[in-house]
């Protein structure tokens, strides 16, 4: 797979942050680099599974950037051991349980998916937020560079919030969306006739043999 220059730079933050994470959350990290991932990530109107995926990862760490100007090497070396953790432990990189053949689901497996779109004369864009078991919430958005209807944009935020779970490994999905038409046509309760949207729903029970269990509910947008 190629990566254009602030995707090599985007992917080793990242990889930083598996490395590092111990450290990195209880502490602000300064991101010295000629190119802003940060921005990049949060603010790319092109997300696909994997930029949505990695701004899950990197929302839950508080990284600073500071642009990279004439630094000597001799710097950065000073300026983090000025920082050092007097009590700082090294890190285990062991992986646990090295003879572990499977991962059963539990109760506190259970995900929530919310998702809303919207079109009109601004623009086209939609969102979706995760909710882990313990409450955490990712929330990702992107703008559609094309003309949708209402229905469409619900049907394409659903599916980018599909797509992330998937990519996470998330099994157990609850979705939630204040749209009653997308819903019950997903629930098949509704029959569907418009014949673009007759593809989006394809798509979607395409990716439902992806999960173990999910289910679709109809959520109002003044509860939402």
């Amino acid at each position: 797979m190629r990566y254009s220059p602030i995707e090599k730079l985007c992917c080793a933050l990242i990889w930083t942050t598996r490395r590092l994470r111990q450290y990195m959350l209880y502490h602000t990290t300064w991101l010295i680099s000629k190119l802003d991932p940060l921005k990049y990530m949060m603010e790319s109107t092109a997300l696909n599974g994997r930029m949505a995926r990695w701004q899950i990862l990197i929302s839950e760490f508080d990284i600073v950037y500071v642009s990279q100007k004439a630094i000597k090497g001799s710097a950065i070396a000073d300026f983090l051991a000025s920082r050092a953790l007097e009590d700082y432990e090294q890190l285990n990189f062991d992986f646990p349980n090295e003879e572990l053949m499977c991962i059963a689901m539990t109760e506190d497996s259970l995900w929530k998916l919310n998702f809303d779109g919207a079109s009109n004369t601004v623009g086209n864009r939609i969102g979706a937020v995760l909710v882990s078991p313990n409450g955490d919430h990712y929330p990702f958005t992107c703008k559609l560079d094309f003309d949708c209807t209402n229905n469409m944009a619900e049907y394409e935020a659903c599916i980018m919030g599909l797509q992330v779970a998937i990519e996470q490994g998330i099994r157990i999905l609850e979705v939630y969306g204040d749209s009653a038409l997308v819903i019950y046509q997903l629930r098949g309760e509704w029959e569907t006739r418009d014949p673009k949207l007759i593809n989006y729903r394809k798509v979607v029970l395409g990716l439902l043999k992806e999960f173990d269990d999910i289910t679709f509910n109809y959520l109002p947008r003044d509860e939402n």
